[in-house]
Parts: structure tokens; sequence; C-alpha cells
């Protein structure tokens, strides 16, 4: 059977009735080597309204500028850059864009430039990690931030004024080569990872394309043999991507964030027999300062004596019991009875993931 009569069979199938918690292929992997490429540069933003700076790299940098264009400086002078900035430009170059299209840039002082609004980037080579130049960026700034000061040195700033954006500021000029149209398979990884995700997605693959069209490699990459032509590749991946498949449900884990007090539990989540007391103990502390003053011609000072009161609150604790099996549902409604505040929930579960009764894993970030 031809690739073009299993590819028509799979559209086909894809009509039917799938399960409600079906996902597609191409919510849930990627196609390796098919991704986006970053790039960066270093350029001169002028045109500043005097919120430029004066610093050794960018008068540096603004020397070079002029002998390219054959300006020689003479030795000794300074220039003056209070309208030049030195900036970092960074780009993102998306997978199979080519040569001539353009890309957004983002601009950003990397000196001591108050502001860069106002300003325009002159031609910035933007380099890969390889060193070579794929883009050129260049044209005029939009800085949504500012900056206002007073002569007694007041000053507001709204935003930030020393990073803006150009939309299509940079031509591509290299196209970055990737293996979407090597060999004769491709190869799907997977988001998160997972055994038996991966080998469900192959398991559907085989199905609708045939047995030996696809095979899990491990938790991560499922390797499918595809067509060698590249327009047939295309279409080939096209339909790949849209099939359905149930992804395996997630291991048993409990997230809890010790900064923001964020507590996220797994369905899957259980408890072994467990039995739980947590309570409360306020110590307040009160600073009553006394005035001690002396009696009539005893030669004494009036001085201020410290009084402190320290007073200590215990609430009342409450108990309650997990039984074998315990899900989250009950989880949840147990510790909303007792009234556990996020930072006495996250006492619990450490205590209960110490005590081997968790049956799940404890991630604190």
């Amino acid at each position: 059977m031809n690739v073009n009569v299993r590819l028509l069979i799979a559209s086909l199938l894809m009509l039917l009735t799938l399960p409600a918690n079906a996902a597609r292929i191409k919510d849930v992997s990627e196609v390796a080597g098919v991704r986006s490429n970053q790039l960066v540069g270093y350029g001169l933003v002028v045109g500043l309204p005097g919120t430029g700076e004066t610093t050794p790299f960018t008068d540096q940098s603004f020397r070079a500028m002029l002998q390219n264009f054959g300006i020689q400086l003479p030795a000794g002078q300074k220039p003056k850059t209070k309208n030049v900035a030195a900036v970092a430009v960074n780009a993102t170059l998306p997978a199979f864009t080519k040569q001539g299209q353009s890309i957004d840039i983002t601009v950003s002082s990397i000196g001591s430039a108050k502001s860069l609004r106002g300003g325009t980037l002159l031609q910035t080579f933007l380099k890969g990690l390889d060193g070579k130049v794929y883009a050129v960026a260049q044209g005029s700034l939009v800085v949504s931030g500012f900056s206002a000061s007073g002569a007694d040195g007041s000053k507001i700033v709204g935003n930030n004024p020393t990073v803006g954006r150009i939309t299509n500021g940079a031509m591509v000029e290299q196209e970055v080569p990737n293996p979407f149209g090597r060999g004769d398979f491709l190869t799907f990884n997977l988001f998160e990872s997972d055994f038996t995700t991966a080998q469900r997605m192959a398991d559907t693959v085989n199905q609708f394309l045939g047995p030996d069209m696809a095979a899990a490699i491990d938790a991560t990459s499922i390797r499918v043999r595809a067509p060698r032509d590249i327009s047939q590749r295309v279409a080939f991946l096209s339909t790949v991507e849209n099939l359905e498949f149930d992804p395996a449900e997630g291991a048993a884990k409990i997230i809890v964030n010790s900064r923001t007090g964020t507590i996220v539990v797994g369905q899957h989540v259980k408890l072994k027999p467990a039995a739980i007391t947590h309570g409360g103990m306020t110590v307040t502390i009160r600073e009553n300062p006394q005035v001690s003053q002396p009696n009539a011609f005893s030669g004494g000072n009036t001085v201020v004596v410290p009084n402190s009161e320290v007073e200590v609150t215990e609430a009342d604790s409450r108990m309650f019991k997990f039984d074998p099996g315990v899900s989250l549902d009950d989880l949840v409604r147990a510790v909303n009875q007792v009234g556990a505040a996020p930072s006495d929930l996250m006492a619990i579960l450490q205590a209960l993931k110490q005590a081997g009764a968790i049956e799940g894993q404890l991630i604190i970030i």
C-alpha cells in the first residue's frame, strides 16, 4: 500500500467518533529539528533627545561607525554622544523562515541611557549560536515607557523607557537548515515524557497508517516512517499531527510553592491511614515603657524604664483521620473543616510525606 492510499484511509478514519479526553498529536508533541532559533546583536541607537550616554564602549562604537564611513576624528578628541546609546538587539527566528522575510526585534539599552524613546537603530547584524549572520536589523523604535526628572532630583518613570521593539525590524539574510526533509523518518518529541503516552501515540499512528509505521524510542521520542518526497512529507505530517489519541494520565503529584502559598494536588494522590493534629500558637510581645520619677531632694534622675509584656495564646487543636485510599476530594474537605491556612497545609503535607502516608510525589518549589 503506497503512502497516498494510507493518507486517504487515515483521513477517513479520523472522522470516526473518538474519546472525549482525546488529544491531537500536535498538541502534546513537536517534530524534532523543527524549532525556532535565537539571534542577538550589538548596535547603536541614534537620534535620542539628550537621553543617551557617554561611556567608553559607546565612544569606541561611535568612532568605529564613523571610520566605516571614512570619517576620522582628531586624536584625543572625545565625541559627545548624548544622543547615542549602545544597545543589545535580540530576536527569535522561527522555523522555515525564508531569506527576505522580516521578523520582530527587541532593543535594550546596555549602558546608562535614560530613555530610547525617539531613537533609530542603525544597521545591526544579528548572529546565531554558530556566529553566522542570519538577519540584519534597522529601524525606528517604539518605546512604551517614559521618564521625567526635575531640577531638584525628583524623577518619575513609567513602564520601561530603556527597552523598545521594532515590528518587522530585521530582514532575514540566511535560512537555518533543519532535518525536516532528510532521512526516512520523522521524530516526534513529547512535551511531557511518559512511557505510556509514547506507546499509545505509536499505536495510534500504526493503527491509522499500517503496522511498523511508528515506534516509541523512549519516554519522549516516537519515530515515524515518512516519505522522502518533500511535498508528500508535508501532507503526511499534516495528517499525522492531527490524529487523536488518549495520553496517559499524569503521575500523582503535589506541587507546593512556598513563596506564594500555592498548592496543587493531582487527582491521583492517595493517602494511607494517618491521624493528624495541628495546632497554632500565637506569641504577642508588647512594649510599654514607663517613666521612673525619683523622690524630691533625692538627687536622682528621671529615666525611662522598659516594660515588656509577653502573652502566649495556643489555639484549640483539631484531629482528623485519613482512612485507606483517601482521594483528593476527601483531603480538601478535611483540610477545609480544620480551617488550615496554606502555611499550615504545607506543614501537614510535609509531615505526611515524612511519615510515608502520601502515595505520590511532594514537590516544593
